[in-house]
């Protein structure tokens, strides 16, 4: 049994444009069985992704989560995040993989609320489900018409990097009506703070006091915030984290136990046993066993 799951780097066949890859989930799913990895396990992603379900109904696991998929359904994935697809015969889409040096290059394009909605995933669901009247699926489908066009290759780049700015925003578009209380833009600011502060701290604090503190505000108006904009309290929102970067941990390297937990801040491992039991209602070592 391997000990890790695989981590899979963009690797485009598409020269034309730098990237930027754009398939089909058809074809994804006729070459499973000449790739390195299984697309229906857990694999963790170096790239980010857009999966755009067109027909069909299944299920998509991000981040030890599964989630319904149909017709309609767009999946999206940021760097880092672990997922696995769970192929039916009928199901039909496309994916959009594309690297973090690309996405750098269009952020100027983007504005800041949309870059905040689209790639943070631990503030919002990694699933927008479509409406029926939405043109999003013909931009994806000019996209990959753009995309494989061989005739005329002139200007290929600009193309393609102006329709995925018009996508995006054609996302940003749909996602507004699942995060109206961003519209507090003091509220979200102290909370992208709170979070990065989170990301760089959490080996050394789960106290929510410690935080409060470095952002110079009181533990009440730190819950305040994170109920406004993620409906939980500061200590729920670190515990979340811990335990998903734990569980990205174990599942990604040979690291036992014993060893990630003093890499995650724990005194004694016991104690993170323990942690990590009372998260998830399962041990460290059960979780790795059930994923891999």
């Amino acid at each position: 049994m391997s000990k890790e799951i695989p981590h899979i780097d963009f690797e485009s066949a598409y020269s034309k444009v730098e990237g930027i890859e754009i398939i089909t989930l058809e074809s994804l799913i006729k070459r499973t069985k000449d790739l390195d990895h299984n697309p229906e396990k857990a694999h963790h992603l170096s790239f980010n992704i857009l999966i755009y379900y067109t027909h069909g109904k299944s299920k998509h696991l991000v981040d030890f989560v599964w989630h319904d998929v149909q017709k309609n359904t767009l999946i999206h994935l940021s760097k880092g995040q672990v997922h696995a697809f769970k192929f039916n015969e009928d199901i039909k889409g496309f994916l959009i993989m594309f690297t973090e040096d690309y996405l750098k290059k269009q952020l100027n394009k983007l504005p800041k609320s949309e870059i905040i909605r689209l790639f943070n995933s631990h503030l919002f669901s990694p699933r927008i489900q479509v409406p029926e009247n939405s043109n999003v699926e013909k931009y994806i489908n000019l996209f990959s018409e753009e995309y494989f066009n061989e005739h005329n290759s002139y200007n290929k780049q600009k193309i393609c990097d102006s329709l995925y700015t018009i996508l995006f925003s054609k996302l940003e578009q749909l996602k507004q009506y699942q995060t109206f209380h961003l519209k507090n833009t003091e509220k979200l600011e102290t909370f992208i703070a709170f979070k990065s502060l989170v990301e760089k701290y959490y080996t050394s604090s789960r106290n929510a006091d410690f935080y409060a503190s470095k952002l110079n505000i009181t533990y009440k108006h730190l819950n305040v915030i994170c109920k406004t904009i993620v409906d939980t309290t500061a200590k729920s929102f670190i515990d979340t984290f811990v335990i998903l970067e734990a569980k990205r941990l174990l599942i990604n390297s040979s690291i036992k136990s014993n060893e990630l937990a003093f890499k995650m801040g724990f005194n004694e491992p016991t104690n993170f046993v323990k942690y990590f039991k009372k998260q998830t209602g399962l041990t460290p070592n059960s979780f790795k066993k059930e994923y891999l």
